[in-house]
């Protein structure tokens, strides 16, 4: 019985005299292997096949499936039906396209119908009063002036946002052209830094629909570069005409134009637009993320920096952030109108409540100091706005 009791006894690893130090393994109903060699346990599986005494392991193929499950993307509800509608509407482009042309026939047939109506009733002389309607119309949309003043929208900051708001800075780029280039009187329109995710979204979601945009420059360089070009183009022949707000600036010289950052983090406070100065408006959208982030890089590159005086002409209801399009077409509304108040009174749109203060008061209220319109803005289009190619602004052929 005391033998039976008696502890086992560890054998011995190996008849080698040089191995005494080694340490031994234990010994049980399977037989021994050796420490180094052992499978360790460690997954649940592996834990519960120790246990069992059996060799019932997943299949690799089965291991994998599983693992490829867990690492898989969830994609929410709200995802899918985005794509959906994405995929809807690339696989109606043809049928859109057809519309449009016929559309166009439809409205040349009007025009040929019209032009044979009214010989019909008054021979040639009703013929040219007709023709002549339609081109004072058609002059009366499409006559706009170029004016010597840059405007540069910095689009350096691609990598601080989320890819739904830069669908949103997409659309406010095509607004702020759309809106320049039916302006009475428009500026040159430079978009810099584009060169990222940004880029690739108009050459492929977009169809590279900006190729035929006329009086807008795209660049990879920055703004800084941008800015340094505007002085040389703005100096050319075709550089533009001091007319609008700048007829009585004849005196004005390309020397005295400067470069300004727009940004709301800004001392100063921009009271007109002078020609041949370089406007650079900051293309972010980030939910107010990043903090006074255009303001840190104008800075950083000694350029001089300002912010619109919506606090001193409009007591707004909400808060005093516009989004990208809405800054160039305040400024724009400045070139024809020459009024900071009724410039934003028609650009800001009526949701954020904004009333024109008593000429009066000026910039008195204290509760307005510093908030001002910004391009660092988490708005987007209103209703209508798209940027898709359907909504893209009309160009000449």
């Amino acid at each position: 019985m005391e033998d039976e009791e008696r502890p086992r006894k560890y054998p011995k690893l190996s008849n080698d005299e040089g191995q005494e130090g080694s340490e031994p393994t234990m010994t049980g109903a399977v037989e021994s292997v050796p420490h180094e060699d052992a499978a360790q346990p460690t997954t649940q599986n592996d834990v519960a096949t120790v246990a069992n005494g059996t060799d019932d392991k997943p299949k690799d193929g089965q291991q994998a499936v599983d693992e490829s499950k867990d690492d898989a993307p969830k994609v929410s509800k709200r995802q899918l039906k985005k794509l959906r509608r994405r995929e809807q509407w690339d696989a109606q482009k043809e049928q859109r396209k057809t519309i449009r042309k016929e559309k166009t026939a439809a409205k040349k047939q009007r025009r040929r119908e019209a032009l044979n109506q009214a010989r019909q009733e008054g021979g040639q002389e009703a013929v040219d009063r007709l023709l002549q309607t339609w081109q004072s119309n058609r002059q009366k949309f499409k006559q706009s002036t170029l004016l010597p003043i840059t405007l540069v929208m910095d689009c350096g900051y691609d990598d601080l946002m989320l890819e739904k708001e830069r669908i949103s800075l997409s659309s406010q780029l095509t607004r702020s052209y759309s809106d320049n280039r039916g302006a009475p009187f428009r500026a040159h329109m430079v978009v810099s830094s584009f060169n990222k995710l940004l880029k690739e979204r108009f050459d492929t979601t977009l169809a590279k629909s900006y190729n035929n945009w006329q009086g807008i420059r795209f660049m990879e360089e920055d703004f800084a570069h941008a800015a340094e070009q505007a002085k040389e183009w703005m100096k050319e022949p075709k550089g533009g005409q001091l007319a609008g707000m700048f007829a009585n600036k004849t005196d004005a010289t390309p020397e005295d134009g400067e470069i300004v950052y727009l940004s709301s983090d800004s001392p100063n406070t921009l009271t007109e637009l002078k020609p041949y100065s370089t406007y650079i408006i900051g293309g972010l959208v980030d939910k107010n993320r990043h903090k006074a982030i255009c303001y840190k890089t104008a800075v950083e590159k000694g350029i001089k920096t300002a912010k619109l005086p919506i606090g001193d002409y409009i007591q707004m209801a909400s808060r005093q952030v516009l989004a990208t399009n809405h800054v160039v077409e305040i400024m724009i509304r400045w070139l024809e109108l020459g009024d900071w108040g009724e410039a934003f009174m028609k650009v800001i749109p009526r949701r954020k409540g904004g009333t024109l203060k008593d000429s009066e008061r000026g910039s008195e209220d204290p509760s307005q100091e510093g908030d001002v319109v910004d391009a660092d803005s988490d708005e987007e289009p209103g209703p209508g706005e798209r940027e898709d190619e359907a909504a893209a602004p009309r160009t000449d052929p």
